[in-house]
């Protein structure tokens, strides 16, 4: 797999998983995520819990298609990886989880800037090979 199309499916599998514990932690620990006067949520926390854990076995699965040379991949991990950056942007309100919202949301960068702006480069070494 050339470069950044491996390093995108590799971070795509990252996001996801992170996902994954993120629904992980709504369904088994009820009182972790508090809603603060300054954010709510449209679900109670156990929905939201699932959403984010099927949310993030999808961005894997995708992730995995990237690695797997799958050329549908490309243009749905961009849509996906587009939509979890405002899925991330839940967190916003929460002063405790701007670390976590940086870091999400510059992996969700990179992964469009390997898939956008890098995919011309890796088509070409996937070629010569």
């Amino acid at each position: 797999m050339a470069g950044w199309i491996g390093f995108a499916g590799i971070l795509m599998v990252l996001l996801g998983g992170l996902s994954v514990f993120e629904g992980l932690i709504a369904l088994l620990e009820d009182n972790y995520y508090v809603v603060t006067p300054s954010g709510y949520l449209l679900f109670d926390i156990t929905a939201w819990g699932w959403i984010m854990l099927i949310w993030g076995l999808i961005l894997a699965l995708v992730g995995l298609a990237l690695l797997g040379g799958a050329s549908w991949a490309r243009w749905v991990a961009i849509l996906l990886v587009s939509i979890n950056v405002f899925s991330q942007l839940g967190f916003l309100g929460n002063t405790n989880d701007t670390v976590w919202l940086l870091i999400t949301l510059t992996l969700n960068i990179i992964v469009l800037y390997a898939l956008i702006v890098r995919w011309h480069e890796s088509q070409r070494e996937l070629q010569t090979r």
